[in-house]
């Protein structure tokens, strides 16, 4: 029987990680190295997501920084055309990155609502447009994105960051029906309530009701969503298409 480290190995493997520079993308970026995936890591922190790439290769692996914003369509298009000119090929891509803006409806503002939707909904998008062409060209390849149990249960303050994870579950959706049929499937992965620099804005008296109607009764880990786009990278999750995940410690019973 094989060994589970050898199914979920991403050797020979390239993959584009979003929103790299800290939090879950990170964690996936070094998750992914000692999976031994070729890393392309975008951020538009520059600082952070050089900071990353160079201590994956110092650890052996191969990684390369992009600083660059995912709503930026151009500067996209660039990067993957670099990640095929420097290893032929896009097998993977994590459409991480994100932010937010919380506000109740009546305080909501049009800036909040457009920024979110921008980066959250638009950017993901972009990333994957500029990807799937290298990826049709192959026959081949994995779309996986960033929605939020949010997204699933609404969560008090967050129209515009629900309606953002909404469409991104919307969208995965329909590329699964559009790229199936090409050898690409589309997934998501529906964080609940991460130990990040998002949650930890979250005021402490609003974070314990949040953790007192989560079943685990604790702060997920990046390394545990992590843990879930490695397997839907992998080939154990060659069959799964159009799903959605959830890693959120039971927020949802």
């Amino acid at each position: 029987m094989a060994d589970s480290r050898d199914v979920l190995a991403l050797r020979g493997r390239v993959a584009w990680i979003t929103g790299a520079g800290r939090g879950i993308g990170a964690a996936t970026a070094r998750l992914f190295a000692r999976a031994g995936a070729s890393l392309a890591l975008l951020d538009r922190d520059g600082p952070a997501v050089q900071a990353l790439s160079a201590e994956i290769v110092e650890g052996g692996g191969d990684a390369v920084a992009f600083p660059a914003d995912v709503t930026d369509d151009a500067a996209v298009r660039q990067v993957a055309a670099d990640v095929v000119a420097r290893w032929g090929r896009i097998d993977v891509l994590v459409n991480n990155a994100g932010i937010v803006r919380d506000a109740r409806l009546e305080k909501a503002t049009d800036e909040e609502w457009a920024s979110t939707l921008d980066v959250n909904a638009r950017g993901t998008m972009v990333c994957a447009r500029a990807a799937v062409p290298y990826m049709l060209a192959a026959g081949r390849g994995r779309i996986l994105s960033a929605t939020s149990v949010a997204a699933r249960a609404g969560n008090f303050g967050q129209t515009a960051y629900s309606a953002s994870k909404g469409a991104i579950i919307a969208m995965t959706h329909t590329w699964a029906r559009e790229l199936g049929p090409k050898g690409i499937t589309a997934n998501a992965v529906a964080p609940g309530f991460i130990d990040t620099d998002m949650a930890r804005g979250v005021p402490p008296q609003a974070l314990e009701k949040i953790l007192a109607r989560t079943a685990a009764r604790r702060l997920g880990t990046p390394d545990e969503v992590a843990a879930v786009y490695l397997f839907l990278a992998s080939d154990l999750a060659s069959f799964m298409n159009g799903a959605v995940v959830g890693v959120d410690g039971g927020a949802l019973l």
